[in-house]
């Protein structure tokens, strides 16, 4: 029960660091650059291993037209744009959800390393402080608490399941993750910085 109790908390952590960062002067830039950092650590993390292990390129593909297509949506209608990117950040959370899902199940004690606990708990530090930054300022605290609530439940659900909820082959779920993730980083790095201008 210790990783599982762990990676609930992790998320929680980065919400607070959010908060703690955020309400000091002196750091409320830091906020941003750490999520700017975050971001593409944390899509390399989910993408490389899969490419590394597989020697499949299509990850890397998914994560550019991700954020292609977003590009040339925005060239083609500035007005359909902001609409674009808060679909974007609903998929990207939703993808989150089914990533903490499936970590929920891979966190039985008879599988889980301690390396591996570590890794996840680590990672969701930074999971919840991502969805903090991306929900709060756009669509307030209860949208924000919601989506961390989502992913402490998918995590619990996928714990109760155990390993059978992990799938045999998850190509198309890599891909469909890499998608997302190119969106996620074209909407932080053109779009969510706008949310987040301090005086």
């Amino acid at each position: 029960m210790g990783p599982l109790i762990a990676a609930l908390l992790a998320p929680v952590a980065g919400v607070l660091l959010y908060v703690w960062l955020h309400n000091r002067p002196k750091t409320i830039r830091v906020i941003d650059t750490v999520v700017l950092v975050v971001l593409p650590v944390l899509v390399a993390v989910q993408v490389l291993p899969h490419v590394w292990i597989h020697r499949e390129i299509g990850p890397l593909i998914a994560v550019v037209l991700g954020g292609g297509v977003l590009y040339l949506i925005e060239k083609i209608s500035h007005s359909v744009a902001r609409h674009t990117d808060n679909l974007t950040i609903l998929l990207g959370v939703c993808s989150m959800v089914l990533h903490a899902l499936l970590e929920g199940g891979a966190l039985m004690p008879a599988t889980a390393s301690a390396p591996f606990a570590f890794a996840v708990v680590l990672h969701r530090v930074a999971v919840g402080l991502l969805i903090w930054w991306l929900l709060e300022p756009r669509h307030g605290v209860a949208v924000a608490i919601a989506g961390i609530g989502a992913i402490l439940l998918a995590t619990v659900i996928g714990f109760a399941a155990g390993t059978g909820i992990l799938p045999d082959e998850h190509a198309a779920l890599e891909i469909y993750q890499a998608f997302v993730a190119g969106s996620l980083l074209h909407v932080v790095f053109h779009q969510g910085r706008h949310d987040h201008i301090h005086d």
